[in-house]
C-alpha cells in the first residue's frame, strides 16, 4: 500500500467515524514531511455551521498547528472530492497536492449535490439563484488602497 493509499484510507476512517457519531460522511487530513499535521471530519450538522466541512477544519487545524496560512509542502488528503468551498480553501492553503477518493458524483448520489454551486459560479451575479447585487461607494476601494500602501503586510 503507498502513503496516498493509506492517508486516504485514514481520511475514509474518520468520514465512517463521522458519520456513526452523526457528523457528515467526510474526513480529511493534512500531512507534512510523512507527519499527519491535522486530521478532521465534517461538523456542519453536529456544530450547526455550514462551513465546518472535513477540508475547512483540517486545514484551518493544520495552519494553526504550521504557525502559517501556506500550506506549501504539505498534502490534503479526503475520502470525497472537495466541493467548491473546500476546493477553494485549498487553492487558497497552496498545498503541493491534493487527493481524494470518492468523486464528485458520488457524493451527488447520496444526497450531496453539489454541482448547482459550480453551475451559480459561471452566472454574472445578477443571474444567480441568490439575489446579488453591488454597491459601489465611494470609499469601497480604501480597504485596498490601504492594504497596497501597508509596509508590513503578510501578502497571501
Amino acid at each position: 500500500m503507498t502513503k496516498d493509499e493509506q492517508y486516504v484510507r485514514e481520511a475514509i476512517t474518520l468520514a465512517k467515524k463521522s458519520v456513526a457519531e452523526g457528523g457528515g460522511p467526510f474526513g480529511a487530513i493534512v500531512v507534512k514531511d510523512g507527519k499527519v499535521i491535522a486530521t478532521a471530519s465534517n461538523r456542519v450538522t453536529l456544530d450547526h455551521d455550514p462551513t465546518a466541512h472535513a477540508e475547512i477544519l483540517a486545514i484551518r487545524k493544520a495552519a494553526a498547528a504550521l504557525g502559517t496560512h501556506d500550506l506549501s509542502g504539505c498534502t490534503v488528503y479526503s475520502s470525497c472530492e472537495p466541493c467548491p468551498m473546500c476546493l477553494g480553501a485549498v487553492y487558497w492553503a497552496r498545498p503541493d497536492r491534493l487527493v481524494f477518493a470518492a468523486g464528485r458524483e458520488d457524493a451527488l448520489k447520496a444526497g450531496f449535490d453539489d454541482s448547482f454551486i459550480y453551475d451559480q459560479l459561471t452566472l454574472e451575479t445578477g443571474e444567480r439563484s441568490i439575489p446579488t447585487s453591488r454597491i459601489s461607494t465611494e470609499e469601497a476601494l480604501d480597504p485596498f488602497i490601504l492594504w497596497e500602501k501597508f509596509s508590513d503586510k503578510t501578502p497571501y
